[in-house]
């Protein structure tokens, strides 16, 4: 019989392994599913050693929902860098969206029904928001011409049914690429009326 050889990890490895196996036991098994105990077995390493990265369950989850965020928020700065035009731009974030939605969103959805991960994410929540929010605003503006409040309301709402397509690719009501389409159309379509009303008015 050989012996199985132990891999050390490095301290950051080990926590991200940590982090893979609380959203695989999340997904596979429920939140309430996770504790301390049972993500320690799971992982194959002493509870003590958990504690040793995160002091508390809570303090795991909100982790490992940060760790999503910070995710979509890089690959989607990444997609809209990518983009060489405004209809370009709406696209590639809206499909980055859609996808991580449909990959993570389970997970995602998880966390956020914990009242105290939802508490210790809502405010950095806010600031990647408003910061998605400042970059579309600043190429809606770039690319239409719109004073800066109509500029906000709109990026705003849009989110908001890029939001809503979201839920319904969640639930298998509606394709990705047709979602994708949908909100193309309905941003491009709705802030290029908006331009006309602004050049109207000038």
């Amino acid at each position: 019989m050989t012996e199985r050889i132990r891999t050390r990890l490095t301290p950051a490895a080990r926590r991200d392994q940590i982090l893979d196996v609380t959203a695989r036991v999340i997904v596979q098994e429920g939140l309430q599913a996770a504790t301390m105990e049972r993500l320690a077995r799971a992982a194959q390493v002493s509870k003590a050693l958990v504690y040793t990265y995160f002091a508390t369950r809570d303090v795991l989850l909100g982790a490992l929902l940060q760790r999503e965020q910070a995710e979509l928020g890089d690959r989607g700065m990444a997609a809209a860098l990518r983009a060489e035009t405004f209809p370009d731009l709406i696209a590639q974030t809206t499909r980055h969206y859609l996808e991580h939605v449909r990959d993570r969103g389970p997970l995602i959805a998880a966390l956020l029904a914990d009242p105290a991960t939802a508490a210790l994410m809502e405010a950095e929540s806010r600031i990647n928001r408003d910061q998605t929010i400042r970059y579309l605003v600043r190429a809606t503006r770039r690319a239409y011409g719109l004073p800066l409040a109509q500029a906000i309301a709109a990026v705003d709402m849009l989110m908001g049914a890029t939001g809503r397509a979201g839920n319904r690719v969640a639930d298998g009501d509606l394709e990705i690429e047709d979602a994708v389409d949908l909100c193309v159309q309905i941003a491009l379509g709705g802030l290029e009326r908006l331009a006309a009303q602004a050049r109207a008015r000038a």
